[in-house]
């Protein structure tokens, strides 16, 4: 069940295009409560606990300076993080985790204005809320305004969390930070207006995402100081060479504000220039080819899409991670801090298989993600009112969730299988102890795609917290060994029970245990599925 909408009050005057906004972004924003917070959360907590954390690897301006020269040389691990442009403990928080924050901030924009927008129409929510005095462009104001309320508090809450690291360094890196997430809510915005369904909205604005941060990767690959032409093609780029903490260059936020204006502009023209529910881009005539004669069939035409978009990804960034294997066990080998956190995620064996350990633990939790995903879209097709029309036919709820299912607990290990022969190939060597370690992040991911079953089978309206569940595993897993957390807190993840390979010993209690125990929570959350009411 969704929310109902608020009661909406008719503005009069000169701004009848956006009658309706306060109440629609109010609605937005209780609607997203929780969501929202939990972004910011993670993405500010893994930017505040950097300087701690690099102020134990790196203490001394000696090894500081020692960090900068070798970064100058190593293009792999500039690929991956960008390029260093000061020795001060908040320019290498920028260098280290900007990026990256950046990128989560993208994400959050996408999905809120996708979510708010073009997710409304698909569900039929809009043309009800637009049948009163609503103006045309009300619901695409109100989903960038709920991205820029989010992206605000993000930005106060690095800046005044890293203000002890220098005032104007913290702002340029909350500023550019929050101005990532713009850029990319007014492209999703775009997107919006261009496609019919909110699933293609979503993966066209993250595979722009995805190519930003690739220009930028090849762009810092060939050049140390952020010059090269690729990496001003990306917004991602652009955050780096606004260089916080290193000689801030404020003009360059400028180009967030232009670009954000730029595609604003744009995306309000579309917007007033088509119908409700209505695309600029043509949807594929029927009938659709191939065979739908199943529930599983139809489920994987329906995230076949997704599917293929992580496999290319999983397998492109096994590539990346084998790659950068050597470069980055010669950057550690010489700090002790440095491998003392790698052996926290990835086990005490050599330095290279404990480097492959814990970037095969990255990848699995990253797949959590995958996961959560997939099963979710039960819930996207129940409450889009596309599920009673299968079931009112000879399928029965545990087949049609089924075939979902399969999708996403198969999805997840074919994309770790293609994580491992991209590590495989990146690294040329051990290709069966690394698909080996890959392959045994699978029970952890299972566990966190059965709590999400378990959610949507049991508590429909609390499915949303299954995000939650796979975002603190990310968090434990990431953060947790880098802030020296307590065993106790890195056990509450499934993924902290695995064993370390490759590499370690293989210990297989704890694989069956959990694999068990993602048995259990998928059955008992078809159980709830089959007892519970179908919403529409």
């Amino acid at each position: 069940m969704t929310a109902a909408a608020p009661a909406l009050t008719v503005r009069t005057g000169g701004s009848r295009q956006l009658a309706g906004t306060g109440t629609l972004l109010r609605f937005a924003l209780r609607r997203d409560r929780l969501v929202i917070p939990l972004w910011i959360a993670v993405n500010a907590l893994m930017v505040l606990s950097m300087p701690g954390t690099l102020k134990g690897l790196y203490g001394t301006a000696a090894q500081r300076a020692d960090l900068a020269d070798q970064m100058a040389t190593n293009t792999s691990l500039r690929a991956m993080v960008g390029p260093v442009f000061g020795e001060s403990l908040g320019a290498l928080t920028a260098w280290r985790i900007g990026v990256y924050a950046g990128l989560l901030a993208a994400v959050m924009s996408l999905l809120v204005v996708v979510r708010h927008t073009r997710d409304e129409e698909e569900s039929g929510r809009q043309e009800l809320i637009s049948s009163a005095m609503v103006g045309r462009r009300a619901p695409l104001t109100a989903a960038l305004l709920a991205a820029a309320v989010a992206n605000a508090v993000l930005a106060l809450v690095i800046t005044v969390g890293l203000a002890g690291q220098g005032a104007a360094g913290s702002l340029a890196l909350g500023l550019g930070i929050g101005g990532v997430g713009m850029v990319f809510a007014t492209m999703a915005a775009i997107v919006a207006q261009l496609t019919e369904s909110a699933r293609l909205a979503r993966g066209l604005t993250g595979a722009v995402l995805g190519a930003a941060f690739v220009l930028r990767a090849a762009g810092d690959a060939g050049a140390n100081d952020g010059s090269s032409v690729l990496t001003w093609l990306s917004p991602l780029g652009w955050l780096e060479n606004e260089r916080p903490y290193a000689g801030e260059r404020w003009w360059v936020l400028l180009l967030f504000a232009a670009a954000a204006l730029v595609q604003g502009a744009v995306a309000y023209a579309l917007a007033g220039r088509r119908d409700i529910g209505m695309s600029f881009l043509p949807t594929r005539p029927g009938p659709a080819t191939g065979r739908l004669s199943s529930a599983g069939a139809l489920a994987w035409r329906l995230q076949r899409g997704g599917v293929l978009g992580w496999s290319l990804g999983f397998f492109l960034a096994g590539v990346v991670y084998g790659g950068m294997t050597d470069g980055a066990t010669k950057l550690v080998s010489d700090n002790d801090k440095a491998r003392e956190i790698f052996e926290r995620m990835g086990g005490q064996s050599g330095l290279t298989d404990t480097f492959l350990s814990a970037m095969v633990g990255v990848m699995g939790l990253v797949a959590a993600l995958y996961i959560v995903a997939s099963v979710l879209r039960l819930g996207g097709e129940e409450s889009s009112g596309r599920a009673e029309p299968v079931l009112a036919n000879a399928v029965g709820r545990l087949r049609w969730a089924a075939g979902h299912l399969v999708i996403a607990f198969g999805g997840a290990a074919l994309i770790m299988l293609l994580a491992g022969l991209g590590f495989a190939a990146g690294y040329g060597k051990e290709i069966g102890p690394i698909l080996g370690a890959c392959l045994v992040q699978l029970p952890a991911v299972w566990v966190i795609g059965g709590l999400a079953v378990l959610l949507y089978g049991l508590l429909p309206q609390g499915a949303m917290a299954a995000w939650g569940v796979a975002g603190a595993a990310l968090l434990i897993g990431w953060v947790g060994p880098a802030l020296n957390l307590p065993q106790v807190v890195l056990d509450l993840s499934p993924f902290g029970h695995l064993p370390k390979l490759p590499g370690g010993e293989m210990d297989w209690p704890p694989v069956l245990i959990l694999t068990g125990l993602a048995v259990v929570l998928v059955a008992g959350g078809l159980v709830g599925l089959r007892r519970r009411d179908v919403s529409t």
